[in-house]
């Protein structure tokens, strides 16, 4: 399996990561400029050649993971990696370290004696946002066109399958697309990654009650938006917290939805609407 493919293999299970590249050698070292090596917190796939050289970077990338600060110098050069900051505060963002290999380097995890110096740059590979859309009608059909294009998990979940097939008219998207025909929307609901930021817009209210009771009991979502009027929200809001969800956790979902400010009732603006305010939540 080439790297290329763990890094999918990864993104496909949503494992955070981060592919550390041997990018320069000067004189001897244990791998040729290009070796890679992909980090987990719980795994590795490949080598950039073992020794002081690969834990150091594999310790920095597992930091980068947790979103800490480098413990220590990252590198053995007196630069400040980049990627963080004098003040130690660190960014979802690659880092370069410069190693020295001889015995008179620094060298936690043993002494590699190879002569050279590498460079070796660590690029997070995170996790996608994830996105459902509960509904493939006018409104979640554009939607989906808009999220496509974007580096996401995109769910789009309908109980009309004909509705679904609608999905094969998109462009190639960027986005991982990921149709979910589903007589009661619930079971697809469940089984969302943690994070996931639903959206709910089928063509019957009674189920949008049913999917908005669901989500609330999920209690991991990123967000939860309903589509619909002021009026519908207080029918809905009144049910919820009949059927036991407490005032502040019905307060939680978003209805109306889309920017206040961008009006119009077409489908393609509504969902333009509903995109910007999304894509915003996810930063």
């Amino acid at each position: 399996m080439t790297w290329m493919d763990t890094a999918a293999e990864l993104r496909r299970a949503r494992v955070p990561a981060v592919l550390v590249t041997l990018v320069s050698v000067r004189g001897h070292a244990p791998r040729e400029a290009g070796a890679k090596l992909i980090v987990t917190a719980d795994d590795l796939h490949g080598t950039i050649g073992g020794g002081n050289l690969e834990m150091t970077a594999v310790t920095r990338a597992r930091q980068m993971l947790t979103g800490a600060p480098a413990s220590g110098p990252a590198s053995e050069s007196d630069e400040t990696p980049s990627g963080e900051t004098p003040s130690g505060e660190t960014r979802a963002e690659p880092e370069m370290l410069t190693l020295r290999l001889n015995d008179k380097a620094p060298a936690k995890y043993g002494r590699q004696c190879c002569g050279g110096e590498v460079s070796v740059l660590l690029e997070p590979l995170p996790v996608p946002a994830s996105a459902a859309i509960f509904g493939a009608g006018n409104i979640g059909l554009e939607l989906t066109r808009i999220l496509a294009r974007h580096d996401m998990d995109v769910h789009v979940s309908d109980s009309r399958p004909e509705q679904l097939e609608e999905l094969d008219r998109l462009e190639s998207p960027v986005a991982a697309i990921h149709r979910e025909f589903a007589v009661v929307g619930e079971e697809v609901l469940t089984a969302l990654p943690a994070g996931t930021h639903v959206l709910i817009m089928t063509h019957d209210h009674a189920e949008d009650l049913h999917l908005c009771s669901a989500a609330l009991s999920r209690g991991d979502l990123g967000s939860i938006g309903l589509i619909g009027s002021s009026a519908k929200w207080q029918r809905f809001r009144k049910n919820l917290i009949a059927e036991g969800h407490a005032p502040e956790a019905v307060d939680t979902i978003d209805c109306p939805i889309g920017l206040p400010d961008l009006p119009g009732k077409q489908p393609a603006t509504i969902a333009l609407s509903v995109a910007a305010d999304l894509l915003g939540r996810m930063g």
